[in-house]
């Protein structure tokens, strides 16, 4: 095992010798930092109330875990108010001298090279809602620490970085006389576009220790991920009866506490992200209707009803205004906000000669959201006609628009402030060679729904079969291995788009334009869309704007810390996760 350097991750020998029912020679006390929280090998403690005192020490925003402690409900009994054992099941695969290595299209699996990769390995965790680690510890641990290994998997198409996982040798570490490793924080992008990476991922670092004479690799898994255990079971892992023991903290909560309120672990992620961010202030919350979002925040004497990012304090005129296209369109030209040239469809000759003039064309229904009955891109007129009447579905009125080029652009506004600017792109798939295009649509669309809790799919219908068809592919053909194709018109989030934060980026001019139409309709809260050629320049054309924003689709900004401040002005808040010595590395 690698000496820890002076401040290393690596915390050994808090006693001066090994107790007498340890192995002899194996480490005592063993605590690695790996950023996100640190791991307590419980086996190489010897004294119960030290590793008790090991876990209270946790920092804040870190999610410590003890594992393989020897009598681990007595460990909880004695601290009942401060430790809790994981809802987890912890998984083995024992290693039969066989090789577990296995190609996967798409991507390359290696080890982490630099401090870039280090730093999207953490927007990667972000991504998928995990804890990320300062890019020192993991740098750190990388070039100092045998023991750790970690492995990246990056998009042969872009070079992107769209998985990790950590694999942590105990021979190298401890000198287990068990000669074990583990698994730990596997975290695949959400929108990557291929499947079986976390798959790929898992064999490679089984190979990894495999071929270091390790003698099996576990890892911990909570016990409803239905999709995790299905793959670790398929792969070979088997459960042990090893127990992993947690502090009671504000990110474990979910954990050991799934009230007050109740039913707080139903709402969706767009509410999900609002509550927390109060109950982390100390403001009660109220679960009034999980299933739509709506809830009652309350502190001190004031209380309000906020469904997702939409509250009491957004009136009853300024959401017809953002409801309604054509109102919006008047209310953008009155405050000299750019839109693009537009009809309100009549269904006959003159929508068709608009077309034929303005070149391709969007069209909407005038009410609507969530990109439903909208078609882009349409340029034929028996097109038009269908994607007329695709949009009279949603509403009695539709609205024929110019499409105007660039990538669409969403600023959220709170208080007359934009707080992020996030680029939305539409749904698509990157070729394996052997998947077809349903294969790579149907998978992509089950990882987006795992990250948003089912909010985000992308639909197998009329507009998806016609847009994979236009790009001279059919469902059932296999897509050519590191080919791209996109398989949606709309960048709707809710239809598979996926969303890449800008706002460090994003133009003044851009931002100025987005408060003004917020003023406009005198929402205090809303979503506005732009599309711009390029988002460090100050050219755009307004598309709309959304009375309720999904808030939880724009981290790392703090879009949930500005609503409650909006919503409870003067209300201290709880310091934050990052300090000052741990800037955040995924901004």
């Amino acid at each position: 095992m690698s000496a820890p350097r002076p401040g290393e991750a690596i915390t050994l020998g808090l006693h001066d010798t090994a107790p007498a029912d340890m192995v002899e020679g194996m480490a005592d006390d063993v605590v690695l930092n790996l950023g996100w929280g640190r791991l307590m090998f419980g086996q190489t403690f010897a004294d119960a109330d030290e590793l008790a005192d090991v876990l209270r020490r946790e920092a804040p925003g870190r999610r410590d875990i003890c594992f393989y402690a020897r009598e681990p409900h007595v460990l909880v009994a004695r601290s009942p108010y401060e430790l809790f054992i994981d809802p987890s099941h912890t998984y083995r695969l024992r290693f039969d001298g066989e090789s577990l290595a296995a190609e996967a299209s798409g991507i390359t699996v290696r080890p982490l090279r630099d401090r870039a990769e280090a730093d999207a390995m953490n927007r990667v965790y972000v991504r998928c809602a995990m804890v990320p680690a300062p890019v020192d510890v993991i740098w750190n641990n990388h070039v100092g620490c045998d023991a750790v290994t970690y492995l990246v998997a990056v998009r042969d198409q872009d070079g992107a970085v769209v998985g990790t996982v950590t694999g942590v040798d105990h021979a190298r570490l401890f000198d287990d006389p068990e000669q074990g490793s583990s698994l730990w924080s596997l975290a695949v992008d959400p929108a990557a576009g291929l499947p079986g990476i976390g798959e790929a991922l898992t064999r490679a670092l089984a190979e990894h220790f495999r071929a270091r004479g390790r003698a099996y690799m576990d890892l911990s898994v909570v016990h409803d991920n239905a999709a995790a255990i299905g793959l670790y079971e398929k792969l070979g892992f088997r459960r042990v009866p090893v127990l992993a023991i947690k502090r009671k903290n504000a990110i474990n909560e979910p954990l050991f506490n799934p009230g007050p309120p109740q039913t707080v672990d139903d709402l969706n992620p767009y509410a999900r992200i609002i509550a927390d961010e109060a109950m982390r202030r100390g403001i009660y919350v109220e679960v009034l209707d999980a299933e739509t979002g709506e809830m009652r925040l309350t502190h001190g004497g004031r209380s309000v009803v906020t469904r997702e990012s939409l509250s009491e304090f957004t009136s009853a005129v300024a959401m017809s205004r953002c409801d309604d296209k054509r109102r919006t369109r008047r209310l953008a030209v009155e405050a000299g906000v750019v839109v693009a040239r537009g009809r309100v469809a009549t269904f006959d000759e003159r929508d068709h000669a608009f077309m034929a003039e303005v070149g391709d064309v969007v069209v909407k229904p005038t009410r609507g959201e969530q990109g439903k009955g909208i078609t882009v891109g349409v340029e034929e007129p028996d097109e038009l006609d269908a994607a007329l009447a695709r949009a009279r579905e949603h509403d009695s009125e539709v609205l024929i628009e110019q499409r105007a080029p660039g990538d669409d652009l969403r600023l959220v506004v709170i208080d007359s402030k934009v707080v992020a600017a996030a680029l939305r792109r539409p749904a698509e798939v990157i070729g394996t060679g052997t998947h077809t295009v349903r294969e790579l649509i149907d998978a992509q669309s089950r990882r987006r729904a795992a990250a948003t809790g089912g909010e985000s799919q992308i639909p197998v219908d009329e507009v998806t079969e016609a847009t994979v068809h236009e790009a001279g592919w059919s469902f059932d053909e296999v897509l050519p291995e590191g080919v791209t194709l996109r398989v949606r018109r709309t960048a709707n989030l809710h239809q598979g788009g996926t969303i890449e934060d800008v706002t460090a980026q994003v133009h003044p001019e851009l931002c100025r334009v987005a408060v003004a139409m917020a003023d406009a309709i005198n929402v205090p809260v809303t979503g506005i869309d732009l599309l711009v050629p390029d988002v460090s320049g100050d050219e755009y054309v307004f598309v709309e704007a959304n009375e309720r924003p999904g808030l939880a689709n724009h981290e790392p900004q703090r879009t949930a810390a500005a609503f409650i401040d909006f919503l409870f002005p003067g209300h201290p808040g709880l310091p934050q996760a990052w300090t000052p010595e741990e800037p955040r590395t995924d901004a």
